[in-house]
């Protein structure tokens, strides 16, 4: 009997032992499944911010002297340097007279002032007023190496919960997709890392910790996350926000002319063109002028339409959209190579790029 109970008492002893072994065993591979998640999250949260865009609102009574202020909306930033910019979306700051900001574990609230924005790309650029001494910005990563598969994890405020992290992969690359500017953004990266009201403006992050894109935007019926949500890559928003921070805005290249889409084309005038994007008006002395290019012109009976630009440097160009998200990639100063169909017979020309004309 004494013998049987020494076996049992063993046997019970190895099934403790190998529980615990293997509950061991679980919780390593747990962390080590988990460590990078959880190393992105500690290392970048106190680089991301709450902003709260405060709208003045008049009461109904004439002459109103002291306007209140509400909340219009709130979103998410992430720090861009030390000296307090701050880089959110264009729609969250969109028709704000006053921000405030909310650190990581501080509970002062702290006020930013506008610097600049880009609604065609949806980015703007907030700054500190009074920063505290000492601020953690986020490491830039780089969008052109990025591969559908690899991990994206997504810090922000989703209906104004601080320090929310959600993770997933990247779903898909090179998506266009109309911002709040109006028209298209292309390359966005598409995540189905949870994205929801509130995490616009804020990282998204690979697995090395560095920002890759800023979350702007989900696709879904019900307003809350579907699993298709968009960012802009960081490339696109490096080449933005240094303009911001030095111009107020960005300063881009034009070709000194101005296009007229070919359905207002076929509307206005009556004139149907298959392909490409019409132009309407070539500036006196501009960049489009000094190559040859051409617009519309007319007589006392008719209208002729003028070149057709059908690509620039080879990348096809159809609308506005696909002018502006091409040119956005050079800078003033650069050539580029214009396709163009002039009476149906295919030509090309060299144009030096000028400031785009805002006349």
């Amino acid at each position: 009997m004494k013998n049987l109970s020494l076996i049992t008492f063993l046997v019970a002893l190895l099934q403790v032992q190998s529980f615990a072994l293997f509950e061991i065993n679980e919780n390593k591979a747990l962390l080590e499944n988990e460590k990078n998640t959880i190393s992105i999250f500690k290392e970048n949260v106190k680089s991301v911010v709450h902003i709260s865009n405060i709208k003045k609102v008049r009461r109904g009574f004439f002459m109103d002297l002291n306007p209140m202020e509400v909340v219009e909306g709130e979103g998410t930033g992430f720090l861009w340097n030390n000296d307090g910019y701050i880089v959110t979306n264009f729609h969250v700051v969109q028709g704000g007279s006053k921000f405030t900001v909310k650190l990581h574990q501080d509970q002062k609230e702290y006020e930013a002032k506008l610097v600049g924005t880009e609604p065609g790309k949806d980015v703007a650029v907030l700054k500190l007023t009074n920063p505290p001494s000492q601020l953690t910005n986020v490491t830039l990563g780089d969008s052109k190496d990025l591969q559908v598969g690899q991990k994206a994890v997504a810090i922000g405020n989703p209906f104004g919960l601080d320090n929310t992290l959600t993770q997933g992969i990247v779903s898909a690359l090179g998506r266009s997709i109309t911002g709040i500017g109006g028209v298209k953004i292309f390359d966005m990266i598409q995540t189905d890392t949870s994205i929801n009201p509130g995490n616009s403006g804020g990282p998204l992050l690979n697995s090395k910790g560095e920002v890759i894109g800023m979350n702007t935007m989900i696709f879904s019926n019900s307003g809350s996350s579907a699993g298709i949500g968009f960012s802009v890559p960081i490339n696109t928003i490096k080449s933005i926000v240094p303009q911001l921070i030095k111009y107020g805005e960005v300063k881009r290249a034009g070709l000194g002319i101005r296009p007229i889409g070919r359905e207002e084309l076929k509307y206005y005038y009556g004139i149907q063109v298959e392909k490409g994007l019409p132009i309407g008006f070539v500036f006196k002395d501009g960049a489009a002028a000094e190559a040859g290019l051409l617009g519309m012109t007319q007589d006392r009976e008719n209208i002729y339409v003028g070149d057709i630009i059908t690509a620039i440097d080879g990348k096809s160009v159809n609308s506005f959209d696909d002018i502006f998200n091409i040119l956005f990639e050079y800078k003033i100063g650069d050539k580029v190579e214009v396709s163009y169909l002039r009476d149906k017979k295919k030509m090309k020309t060299s144009v030096k790029l000028e400031a785009l004309k805002s006349r």
